[in-house]
C-alpha cells in the first residue's frame, strides 16, 4: 500500500504541471478537453476500492464521525481517500482551467488557483469561483463601457 500511496501523484501531476505551467499551449487544452484524464486515478481508486466494498459501503451509506476515522486511519483507508482526493482535484481543477481558459482569466492569475485547487481542493475551487465572478464583472464592464462609446460616436 506504501507504494500505491507513493505513486498514485504520479498519474495526476503531469496533467497539473500542463494547466499550470503551459496554460496556452494548444496541446495542453486538447489534452485537458478530454475527460479521460480522469479516468487513470478513478480506475486505481475503484481497484481499491472493489476489494474492500463490504468494508467500505456501510460506513459511506451510513457515516460516523468514529467509522469515518477507523477507515481513514488504516494505511488502506488513507490510500483509498488519497487516490479520491487526487481524482476529483483534478477534475475540478480540468473543468477550473478549461473555465478559466473560455474566459480569458489571465494565467498568471490562475496558477496560484490551481495550485490551490491541487493542494486543498474546496478551498481552490472557492477561491476560482471568487476570481470568475470578479473577472465576469470586469468584462461585463468592459463590455459596456465599449457599447456606450459606439452609441456616442454614432
Amino acid at each position: 500500500m506504501d507504494r500505491v500511496f507513493a505513486l498514485s501523484g504520479l498519474l495526476v501531476l503531469p496533467f497539473w504541471g500542463l494547466m499550470i505551467f503551459l496554460p496556452r499551449a494548444r496541446w495542453t487544452r486538447r489534452i485537458m478537453e478530454s475527460p479521460l484524464v480522469v479516468l487513470a486515478p478513478a480506475l486505481l481508486y475503484t481497484a481499491l476500492v472493489l476489494p474492500a466494498l463490504r468494508e467500505v459501503l456501510p460506513i459511506v451509506n451510513r457515516p460516523s464521525l468514529e467509522a469515518v476515522a477507523s477507515l481513514l486511519g488504516s494505511p488502506a483507508g488513507a490510500t483509498i481517500g488519497w487516490v479520491h482526493f487526487l481524482a476529483f482535484d483534478l477534475f475540478v481543477g480540468r473543468w477550473v482551467y478549461l473555465d478559466s481558459r473560455d474566459r480569458d482569466i489571465s494565467p498568471w492569475l490562475m496558477a496560484p488557483v490551481l495550485y490551490l485547487t491541487l493542494m486543498l481542493g474546496p478551498m481552490g475551487f472557492s477561491l476560482y469561483l471568487a476570481v470568475r465572478a470578479l473577472a465576469g464583472r470586469q468584462a461585463d464592464a468592459h463590455v459596456e463601457i465599449s457599447a456606450s462609446r459606439r452609441v456616442k460616436e454614432a
